[in-house]
């Protein structure tokens, strides 16, 4: 712990959503879903407007559609939130050569390290200044939380928002703490918090009160001395810069050797569950997993699996692990038993949507546009008929004639398009055949509007001219196939 709050924690608000909305003028105010769009999808991020109808992240949209009917459901733009999320980490890096991203909207910064604070006043004084470059730089809100250590300024962060910047003085931690839910604490899921609840244990303040005995004897050793330490406000972990991890990995040896094959799949389980706490406590999700098993003879066994995108669901992990030891024999006895993920990613938002993408016809993995042209069929053999072109709702497009707009919706072969810009008003909206050749994908524009260019283009994205369609009420996803409502 520190005698000064110079450490940095930064949290941008609903990132994705308000993204979102900072790019697409006619979405500012209304509930923003983020996320996949079929019948998996999960969402990535809500808008606070949404959150107001109990939509939040990691919800099925099936779920959230029904929650908020009237909400905007777009597919998520990594290629616009890593460039935002690059303003605003070159940011970061001004104030301190020691910055620990989390995620593309998240991360810690050492501002002892860098020499622009040392004390209370001008720690305050660099969040500030901090959350109005963000603003500036990006049109987004941040909110900052500053304390002694890492944990107090997530936590600070966390009470600070929306837009908000909360410094914890040293020396108030458990006062603060105290009344606080057990599941602000890292590490306190929702099976470890009913454990907790079970036993009358819901504050922080009862945490610390049951001591660090009773705390082992419910939760283990590991976890239990880690909890009891963080309701006291401890932690002496360091804003690291670099992380080079490759892989997560845990393992077990046991004194007498395994042949129950029921505990066997018993353990492999939980081995996996404590893999993947490792995982979400370094910032990353994986996708390979990979199971070890050392028999009796000592002879030592590998297997991995690769899934089709990255991820830190326990659930996921327990279950490529199940399927790898199906595959292993585990006759005469088992030694050593462990479970690993490679392959990590640093961001891990994506991560809670990927794989339901993957199999989407609305994902993110293939760019909206044309299917590629059908092989050259053999002779006498007539050949197939095109793929018929696929439009994402939020992904952007361009129009010869209109300029740049974003997919509003599409279904029963049209596709219906808003143009406006981030700089513009709300745009006007026109609907397409799904084939029209004048139409096509693009890249995302900036939020922030570029230095004037004598030949750009109306600032509406509309030709010298042209007569405008007529509004249409963004107030339902089209991609089940339902025509546009005009008004």
């Amino acid at each position: 712990m520190r005698a000064a709050p110079t450490i940095l924690h930064l949290d941008m608000d609903a990132f994705y959503a308000s993204a979102e909305q900072a790019a697409k003028p006619s979405l500012r105010g209304k509930p923003v879903i983020v996320g996949g769009l079929g019948p998996r999808g999960v969402v990535a991020t809500a808008s606070y407007e949404a959150r107001r109808f109990g939509v939040h992240s990691a919800m099925p949209t099936a779920q959230a559609r029904r929650l908020c009917p009237n909400g905007a459901y777009v597919i998520p733009r990594f290629t616009l939130y890593r460039s935002v999320s690059d303003q605003v980490m070159a940011l970061l890096r001004e104030l301190s050569p020691l910055v620990e991203p989390l995620s593309l909207d998240e991360a810690f910064v050492d501002l002892e390290a860098g020499g622009t604070a040392g004390d209370s006043a001008s720690a305050r004084a660099v969040g500030e200044r901090l959350r109005a470059d963000i603003r500036a730089v990006t049109g987004l809100s941040g909110s900052v939380g500053l304390a002694g250590s890492k944990m107090l300024a997530k936590v600070a962060s966390e009470e600070a928002k929306p837009d908000g910047l909360l410094l914890i003085e040293p020396g108030t931690e458990r006062a603060l703490l105290a009344p606080m839910s057990v599941r602000t604490l890292p590490g306190v899921g929702p099976a470890t918090g009913e454990h907790l609840r079970r036993a009358g244990i819901v504050t922080v303040g009862e945490l610390a009160e049951a001591g660090e005995d009773e705390l082992v004897r419910m939760l283990g050793r590991a976890h239990g001395v880690a909890l009891y330490r963080m309701a006291l406000g401890r932690d002496d972990r360091a804003v690291v810069a670099e992380r080079d991890a490759k892989s997560v990995s845990v393992e077990d040896t046991f004194d007498v050797d395994l042949h129950d094959r029921v505990r066997i799949r018993y353990e492999v389980q939980r081995l996996a569950d404590r893999c993947v706490q490792r995982l979400r406590s370094s910032g990353h999700s994986g996708r390979t997993i990979v199971l070890k098993v050392r028999r009796y003879d000592f002879s030592t066994l590998t297997r991995s699996e690769t899934l089709r995108g990255p991820t830190d669901d326990p659930a996921v992990v327990r279950e490529a692990a199940a399927r790898l030891l199906e595959g292993v024999d585990t006759t005469g006895g088992v030694r050593l038993l462990g479970v690993g993920v490679s392959g990590l990613a640093d961001y891990t938002q994506e991560d809670l949507f990927a794989q339901s993408l993957a199999a989407e016809p609305d994902g993110v993995q293939e760019a909206p546009g044309a299917a590629e042209e059908p092989a050259v069929p053999p002779p006498g053999q007539e050949p197939e008929a095109p793929a018929e072109r696929r439009w994402a709702a939020g992904s952007d497009v361009r129009h010869a004639l209109y300029g740049a707009g974003w997919v509003q919706g599409s279904g029963v072969g049209r596709v219906t398009v808003r143009f406006e810009q981030p700089w513009s008003p709300p745009g006007r909206v026109r609907t397409f055949r799904i084939d029209d050749p004048e139409l096509e994908p693009s890249d995302p524009l900036p939020l922030r509007e570029p230095d004037p260019d004598p030949v750009s283009e109306p600032v509406l994205g509309l030709a010298q001219g042209a007569v405008p369609g007529p509004v249409t009420d963004l107030t339902e996803d089209l991609t089940q196939g339902a025509e546009p409502r005009k008004t």
